[in-house]
């Protein structure tokens, strides 16, 4: 089942979309409000990244780990793969340039919220590093703001949390 969004009153409405083909465009109209609006069947360009089925092994996949960003009001459950270097999370936007984007209506998730930094430490093994983009709302650690140029080294397991919209960095085992 896939939930459609009203882009008037942002009413959810819930369709069956096995049955229809990729590609194929269906119009609906709200019960609510009574918008009449169009969508897309088929994958989003980021979904192909973000390999939500099998989590777990995605997050191995590159070696580096991955973050989980839970289900709420504003978005489905997300995989987000995490890279060598700064990792830019924000809002996904068209033209944005960040690099680990999330599929969010959250307007409390900034377009360039926080940054993961990833890397190696003396002994080789991979170091988490989360720091604010700055951004308007902040990012919590353990229900603890980051200050202004406050860096937090995380670990597998860790919950941050930004705007209304909640993570858990999926660290790899060496």
């Amino acid at each position: 089942m896939k939930r459609v969004r009203c882009p008037k009153c942002e009413n959810y409405i819930t369709i069956d979309e096995t049955k229809y083909q990729d590609g194929q465009s269906l119009v609906f109209q709200c019960p609510d409000c009574g918008k009449q609006f169009g969508i897309r069947i088929g994958v989003s360009k980021l979904r192909a990244r973000q390999k939500e089925e099998n989590p777990d092994e995605y997050a191995n996949e590159n070696g580096v780990g991955s973050i989980v960003v839970i289900e709420n009001v504003f978005h489905y459950k997300q995989v987000i793969p995490l890279r060598m270097g700064d990792n830019v999370i924000g809002r996904y936007q068209k033209g944005n340039p960040i690099n680990t984007p999330i599929e969010t209506v959250d307007p409390s998730v900034d377009n360039t919220h926080c940054i993961i930094n990833v890397s190696r430490d003396k002994k080789g093994k991979l170091k988490y590093i989360l720091r604010d983009g700055p951004s308007n709302t902040g990012t919590f650690v353990d229900n603890e703001i980051l200050g202004d140029r406050e860096r937090r080294v995380i670990y597998d397991g860790s919950l941050f949390t930004i705007g209304a919209t909640s993570i858990i960095l999926r660290g790899v085992d060496e």
